[in-house]
């Protein structure tokens, strides 16, 4: 097929890097979101959960409209920018993945959510009867038996970020080497008739997806083995 140009591994490193550090962000993000979820009795905690979950219904267009004017100059994404003298986060590789981590917050919190409701009270209240405070039993205990949920949660964080297109065309465009990811550049060699680049990268993200799916299949498969 020829040797590979900057035009087609430049998006792939590119994304590869914009989902790396999305689905850290998510995380780290995400696990309190779903902790408080999972634990807490106040009545609005479902309106909290309905908002986190807005990415999945809405059109990638209208979230990425509304980012759009968050991020861009006259946004609160224009006036943090002009700390470091830039006029705006928009078409950035920063406001990809403030963009990226909303559209894909929801794939993680809901598997890390369900997880930690799964545990039950029991282990905590064993946990405090051991003496053990609520950060270490959380660390020690609750983390541990919702790996099953992080693992997923990372993995469907990832995937999402990967294939994103709606969301990161809006606030990011497409400036190469900066936030050209694989879906804008997959979109970009079809307008442009580069069929070779077009299914190079086409391919890929079919033979990816289909890795995504066999291994949450096998994730599910050996936790539900390994559960009492």
């Amino acid at each position: 097929m020829g040797e590979l140009t900057p035009d087609i591994w430049q998006p792939v490193l590119l994304t590869i890097e914009l989902a790396t550090i999305t689905t850290i962000l998510l995380l780290l993000i995400g696990t309190p979101v779903a902790w408080w979820l999972a634990r807490s009795s106040a009545w609005w905690k479902e309106g909290v959960a309905a908002v986190v979950a807005l990415p999945i219904v809405l059109p990638p267009t209208v979230l990425g409209f509304y980012l759009l004017l968050l991020l861009g100059p006259n946004g609160p994404g224009g006036a943090l920018a002009s700390l470091w003298g830039a006029r705006t986060l928009a078409f950035t590789f920063g406001g990809l993945v403030i963009g990226s981590a909303l559209y894909s917050l929801p794939f993680v919190v809901q598997p890390i959510r369900n997880a930690f409701e799964a545990m039950g009270a029991r282990p905590l209240e064993v946990a405090a009867t051991l003496r053990a405070s609520p950060a270490r039993a959380f660390w020690t205990v609750a983390v541990p038996l919702a790996r099953p949920g992080f693992l997923t949660g990372a993995v469907l964080g990832f995937a999402h970020t990967v294939g994103e297109f709606g969301v990161v065309l809006m606030i990011g465009g497409n400036i190469p080497g900066k936030t050209k990811v694989l879906s804008v550049a997959i979109f970009d060699f079809v307008e442009t008739s580069q069929w070779r680049e077009a299914n190079i990268l086409a391919a890929g993200m079919v033979v990816f997806a289909f890795v995504v799916i066999l291994a949450m299949t096998l994730f599910e498969r050996r936790f539900a083995s390994v559960t009492p």
